[in-house]
């Protein structure tokens, strides 16, 4: 701990006087330090205890967010399987008609096919009868 000097002589007031001045200030100055730390350690717990309090504000926010995330995610997932549950059925349906058209057009085309066919054939007949 550094001592304080006293600028002034020590021929006037004496050794004694002097010295018990010095340890005076030196006492206020130890006692004035150990305030002024007493006092920053107080600072702190109340700091520390603001941070704790803001820390435990925020981490019930954090965790009102989370689940709400969470609900969000939950209904998006379910609108996602009614909209694709939808659109397959379209799908299906379209797919359907599609599927019934071909085959009314492929039937179509085998009658002529087959008509075709044996007109050739009683063509041919009749060329190679004669």
């Amino acid at each position: 701990m550094p001592s304080v000097e006293l600028g002034c002589s020590t021929e006037k007031l004496g050794d004694d006087v002097a010295n018990e001045l010095v340890e005076w200030f030196n006492l206020v100055d130890a006692t004035y330090r150990g305030d002024l730390r007493e006092l920053n350690e107080l600072n702190f717990a109340r700091f520390d205890a603001k941070v704790e309090q803001r820390w435990a504000q925020f981490e019930t926010k954090f965790a009102q967010l989370d689940a709400k995330i969470d609900r969000l995610a939950a209904e998006l997932d379910a609108k996602i399987d009614r909209r694709v549950v939808e659109v397959m059925a379209h799908v299906d349906t379209r797919l359907a008609q599609l599927e019934t058209r071909l085959t009314k057009r492929m039937f179509g085309f085998w009658i002529a096919q087959a008509a075709t066919t044996a007109a050739l054939v009683l063509g041919v007949v009749r060329l190679l009868g004669h």
